[in-house]
């Protein structure tokens, strides 16, 4: 800790959430290890007894060029979480929680007398970067450009050895719409297309490479009855006779972005509704010379209406694919979270899509075995916290998920749970082989089942009392694109860890790399069994892993 006269300063890890009613209680950090490949992250927490305004940063280091600084800032949560959560959190009581990662340009920095907060340092290290030790001092600056505080040297020891690109299949949905909704702009103007694209490349920045794409308006979220702004990427027009034609004019834009910014794979949104599959999307088509709504709430989904669409829509959409090189890209959707009460319906739309669709992976979030072994479900998503009889079962090519019903012994990312509980993700995807991970939430910025769309996800963090605050996204809507979150970085974090394990193992093999994983731990490392509170553990257990591989490499 630096105590200067006028401002107090403390290095701290990325896995520290520094809140400004208490001194953080985690113990200084000023030293570690990193990878060519990866994204190192750490904290500078300050406080002072005076009113400080308009604090200017500067970086003495030798990658000074590499090194983004960012402030982090305060958002209110009402509903940290739910009534029923386990003891593993942060605090339960509603207040200001450290989230989003401010841009020194768009928000001043200010130390307010007796409160903490802290800087993000991040730096980004490629197969250029020097290896060895680089120093990194942080000096803070008044307005008038006097040193109010020097911190003490933060090490990273660079490690000459590149990471391998990540395996796993990462999606998190991308909620379009509320792009729109949110800067007030029309869906698909150029406006619109330039917010997406500067979104998506930030989802890539962080190991997302799927991303959800709305072949027509994806029914996520959305009240029974209820409507979302119309997002469709294929056109749809009703000839005289009755038949369908279709149009790929957007969608091949869309696949180009993604490209672009480097996505892999392309989720095609869910053909069926949430809960269910009891009804069609909401499917918009030029009819008679008009745009109209052709299928939705009331459109049953076994309705000979429905069936024809789908059976002159998909093969049509089969070939676009095959034509764009996108047949081992393409990753489909039934009908989200389907229950036992869902069976009858379930099946029926499985079949629907299936005729069309077996050479394709079709996934769906599922929690309950039965469901898989009836063959409704060919490649299944439990929740982390139902996973374990999907493990023991070997299901092939498995994904997990959570969400604002993994509250309870499990990871998660909410506001109030530690950020350790948020990166530890990454080792349990790395022991269990697991092909996917998905996530249904990174921008929906709307409440609950989107009834009410104009939210400020500022001061709305939890969709208007329905998700505990941060479950429902990891960025925030900036002036020109994403503010990126603390949550979203140590996400990222966990998904270093997990191809970190998997360079490793290219030296020793699996069985070897987990005895090292595990090394310190009284039970082998689960969904459940993990070491709680703060991140010494994890930190301890990266940093072995990465001697491992000094040792492996050198």
């Amino acid at each position: 800790m630096n105590n200067q006269a006028q401002l107090q300063t403390m290095l701290l890890s990325s896995l520290t959430k520094v809140f400004a009613d208490e001194r953080p209680i985690d113990a200084p950090f000023s030293s570690a290890c990193a990878l060519w490949g990866e994204t190192y992250s750490f904290q500078v927490a300050y406080t002072s007894d005076s009113l400080l305004k308009n604090i200017s940063i500067d970086v003495n280091s030798s990658l000074a060029d590499r090194v983004l600084i960012r402030s982090v800032g305060l958002v209110p949560s009402e509903m940290p979480c739910f009534h029923i959560h386990d003891d593993d959190v942060l605090r339960t009581a509603p207040g200001l929680y450290p989230d989003p990662l401010y841009d020194l340009d768009q928000q001043a920095i200010s130390s307010i007398p007796d409160q903490w907060r802290s800087i993000w340092v991040s730096i980004e290290l490629d197969s250029s970067v020097p290896a060895g030790t680089h120093l990194f001092q942080i000096t803070f600056r008044s307005d008038e450009g006097n040193v109010l505080a020097l911190t003490d040297a933060f090490e990273l020891n660079v490690i000459p050895v590149l990471l391998p690109p990540q395996q796993l299949i990462h999606t998190e949905w991308f909620h379009v719409d509320c792009i729109a909704t949110q800067y007030g702009v029309e869906i698909f103007s150029e406006a619109h297309w330039g917010l997406l694209e500067r979104y998506a490349d930030s989802m890539v920045k962080h190991g997302m490479n799927m991303l959800l794409t709305p072949l027509f308006t994806p029914p996520l979220d959305t009240a029974i009855g209820g409507e979302r702004p119309t997002v469709q990427l294929v056109d749809v027009a009703v000839e005289a006779d009755g038949t369908y034609t279709f149009g790929f004019v957007r969608l091949t834009r869309w696949v180009e972005m993604g490209r672009k910014v480097g996505f892999k794979y392309f989720e095609f949104s869910h053909l069926f509704t949430q809960w269910g599959a009891k009804h069609a999307p909401k499917v918009m088509g030029l009819k008679q010379g008009k745009e109209q709504q052709l299928f939705g709430w009331e459109t049953d989904a076994s309705s000979e209406d429905y069936i024809s669409f789908l059976d002159q829509f998909l093969p049509r959409l089969k070939q676009y694919l095959n034509d764009h090189g996108l047949d081992q890209q393409s990753w489909f959707h039934i009908s989200d979270e389907p229950d036992r009460e869902h069976m009858e319906s379930y099946r029926a739309a499985s079949y629907m899509i299936h005729k069309h669709l077996s050479d394709y992976p079709i996934m769906d979030a599922l929690s309950d075995l039965g469901l898989y072994k009836e063959g409704l479900v060919k490649r299944p998503i439990p929740g982390n916290n139902h996973i374990e009889p999907f493990l023991e079962h070997q299901v092939p090519d498995l994904w997990t998920y959570y969400c604002c019903a993994q509250g309870e012994q499990v990871s998660n990312r909410f506001f109030n749970m530690p950020s350790a509980r948020n990166r530890v993700i990454g080792f349990q995807l790395y022991k269990f082989g697991l092909q996917g991970f998905l996530h249904w939430g990174y921008n929906f910025w709307y409440s609950q089942n989107s009834v009410h769309q104009q939210l400020d996800p500022y001061r709305t963090t939890d969709a208007m009392h329905a998700f505990p605050s941060g479950d429902a996204y990891l960025v925030y809507p900036g002036k020109e694109g994403p503010i990126e979150s603390i949550r979203l970085e140590v996400l990222y974090e966990g998904l270093q860890d997990m191809r970190a394990l998997q360079l490793l193992e290219q030296k020793i093999g699996k069985e070897q790399t987990l005895v090292i994983l595990e090394e310190s731990l009284a039970e082998p490392l689960t969904f459940t069994e993990y070491p709680r509170g703060g991140g010494d553990w994890l930190l301890a257990t990266r940093d072995r892993i990465n001697q491992a591989i000094i040792r492996h490499y050198a």
